[in-house]
């Protein structure tokens, strides 16, 4: 009679600490120190929370002593005469002039910074890596006046050749179309805001690509991938909503930034079809030129256009957020 034997697996020891541990969790802190911290951050939260609501009370109270005795359409009308009386005023111009400038920087910071990342932390010597890196912090600590100085004396002047081209080869599209003139226009503030904003989106999304599972890339590796397939199937997608949320950074400070455009443009309440032709204007820039001699009802209607300011960045950033929670891919743990 054949008798059978099973072996089986020594049962593994429960881990003593895991009941205390689930216990202390579901009671919350119980140390003074654990207490103390939870108090601050919690506070911390809440204080923020206090000084955004705040902000928008306070910008929608002063638009809304003024935008009752506008007499031109706040959203439509191409004038800004807020210190009239009655005053006429309006945001067309300005958000046209925000918008199309900050598309235009992010067009091209966006994949010249997630390209300037990936060669550092994947292609470049680790020596090269390291001056690049350096060199791209040293930019992010330049002041936003030098930049406009550098774009009024420099760039400006430069890009006529550039604007030359653009009319031989694309004027026929109409928004390439240029009668000349100095190319103090929205696609200069465009280019300069790219400047501007590529070490922000270079340093956030360097950080992330660096944290993608090298276990990941290995694999790939050992499978027979090149680096480029690694890049793009194991460290792009790890590091995608790192990207995002980077380029939300340089889109708020594009959105805000006000000496290097008032510096830079040639303003006018004016829409062209042209990119190249001179005038517009931005919702910082229009702040920064017309405070100093606007009179309490002026101030007021510039609040106004600081609360759509303010509108649109809520909405930009509330968006990046609602595209990062929907795609469960974006996240690093699901690479």
């Amino acid at each position: 009679m054949d008798i059978s034997t099973k072996t089986t697996a020594p049962p593994t020891p429960a881990d003593p600490l895991k009941p205390a541990l689930q216990k202390r969790a579901g009671r919350g802190a119980t140390r003074p120190g654990d207490r103390i911290f939870l108090g601050l951050s919690r506070g911390s939260g809440i204080l923020l929370l206090v000084i955004m609501a705040a902000i928008a009370a306070f910008l929608t109270y002063r638009a809304s002593l003024v935008l009752s005795k506008n007499d031109g359409n706040f959203l439509t009308t191409f004038e800004w005469n807020a210190n009239a009386t009655p005053p006429v005023f309006g945001i067309a111009v300005l958000a046209f002039g925000t918008i199309v400038s900050s598309v235009i920087a992010m067009a091209i910071a966006v994949p010249i910074a997630v390209g300037i990342a990936l060669f550092i932390t994947h292609y470049a010597p680790k020596k090269i890596g390291g001056v690049i890196a350096y060199v791209v912090d040293l930019l992010a600590a330049v002041p936003s006046i030098v930049y406009g100085l550098w774009g009024a004396l420099f760039l400006v002047p430069h890009l006529t050749g550039f604007y030359s081209w653009l009319d031989d080869y694309f004027g026929w599209t109409g928004i390439f179309e240029w009668q000349g003139g100095a190319p103090r226009t929205l696609l200069a503030v465009g280019i300069l805001l790219a400047i501007m904003i590529l070490p922000i989106i270079t340093n956030v999304s360097r950080e992330v690509f660096r944290q993608a599972p090298l276990m990941h890339q290995e694999a790939a590796l050992a499978l027979g991938a090149t680096r480029w397939e690694v890049i793009r199937m194991s460290v792009i997608p790890f590091g995608r909503s790192g990207v995002i949320s980077a380029s939300m950074l340089g889109l708020g400070r594009a959105l805000g930034e006000t000496m290097a455009v008032a510096t830079v443009l040639s303003p006018s309440f004016e829409i062209n079809a042209s990119l190249l032709d001179p005038g517009g204007g931005t919702f910082a820039q229009n702040i920064a030129a017309k405070f100093s001699e606007a009179t309490e009802q002026g101030r007021d209607a510039l609040i106004a256009s600081g609360l759509v300011l303010f509108i649109i960045t809520l909405v930009v950033n509330g968006g990046a957020r609602a595209i990062i929670a929907r795609r469960k891919e974006y996240s690093g743990a699901n690479a």
